[in-house]
């Protein structure tokens, strides 16, 4: 592969939040060239480069990397009258890993399209930590030779880059995984509860799960969580439901039955209601102790969440 300096492409990094700042750091400190807009620019200052005022100041950049809270934020920094594509001049490329909604990806694609502009969805899988960590992951999707030019900036960002097709396809895919990443969560909770109430302890429960076939990096980077029941918020109650919504509506328009992603959606509607919608998700475990009569108590012990950070 090329090497990534020899490439010199200004990248224009928009959002700077608990996913948006690491990554767009993990590109600075491999000596690439960023400038950054956030909406609050105070929040982008500690990352150490230029900041603008507008998107539409990015758009001389080659490529415009863009990570946001929801479809509004989507199409005003995009389509907007200050947006990226808003001048005669219009970046190369233009990536998102933004979770939002078909139709908003869908509206900023045909705009990059009528402008030349080559747009590639690349949604991630993983939180803050995992992006830190270098352990998370990328699936895109888009023009095959927009994804061969920024490849090495996304290998940046985490443990693996995925090709996935054409079009929309890496949503599809990210859908699929915010619905098992719910689905899994709840069955966490539960076993976990099971084995706990039966006299197995957890954390060594959970020490001989992510050890097992059935262990993952997810079950291993939430077991500190389920341990000491701190619920500080990676990906809010709240944040799992709109993710689960957004996959069920596509289901639901595809006509394929999702039963059981149905139901998980349920109990997360529950969670919320219980008032642990700005917790983290992990506060499953302390709803499910409850509908299972059981004292559910942090175990105040020190565990690995399996997110070591990479060796220099």
């Amino acid at each position: 592969m090329e090497n990534i300096k020899q490439r010199n492409h200004r990248i224009g990094w928009i959002g700077t939040g608990k996913m948006g700042f690491p990554m767009a750091a993990r590109l600075i400190a491999a000596d690439i060239d960023v400038t950054v807009y956030n909406r609050t620019a105070a929040k982008a200052e500690p990352l150490g480069v230029k900041i603008v005022s507008a998107p539409a100041e990015l758009s001389d950049c080659d490529i415009v990397y863009t990570i946001v809270t929801d479809d509004k934020a989507f199409l005003e920094t995009v389509t907007g009258p200050k947006g990226v594509l808003s001048g005669s001049v219009v970046p190369k490329i233009l990536i998102d890993s933004s979770t939002v909604s078909p139709g908003a990806s869908e509206d900023v694609r045909s705009a990059a399209n009528a402008k030349g502009v080559m747009f590639l969805a690349a949604p991630i899988s993983g939180n803050g930590h995992a992006v830190k960590a270098g352990k998370a992951t990328l699936g895109v999707s888009g023009p095959r030779e927009g994804y061969d030019i920024v490849e090495p900036y996304l290998e940046k960002l985490g443990s693996g880059v995925t090709y996935l097709g054409d079009g929309d396809a890496s949503r599809l895919a990210k859908l699929a995984h915010n619905i098992m990443l719910g689905v899994v969560a709840q069955c966490l909770a539960e076993i976990t509860v099971f084995t706990e109430k039966g006299g197995v302890e957890r954390h060594a429960f959970l020490e001989y799960l992510n050890k097992s076939v059935m262990g993952s990096i997810f079950t291993s980077y939430k077991t500190p969580a389920l341990v000491n029941l701190d619920f500080t918020a990676t990906h809010t109650s709240k944040m799992l439901r709109k993710d689960m919504e957004l996959a069920l509506a596509a289901a639901r328009d595809m006509e394929v039955p999702m039963p059981i992603s149905n139901m998980t959606r349920d109990i997360v509607q529950k969670l919320i209601g219980l008032g642990y919608g700005d917790a983290d998700f992990a506060a499953l475990i302390e709803m499910q102790a409850k509908f299972s009569g059981y004292d559910i108590k942090s175990e105040n012990i020190e565990v690995s969440d399996g997110l070591e950070p990479e060796s220099e």
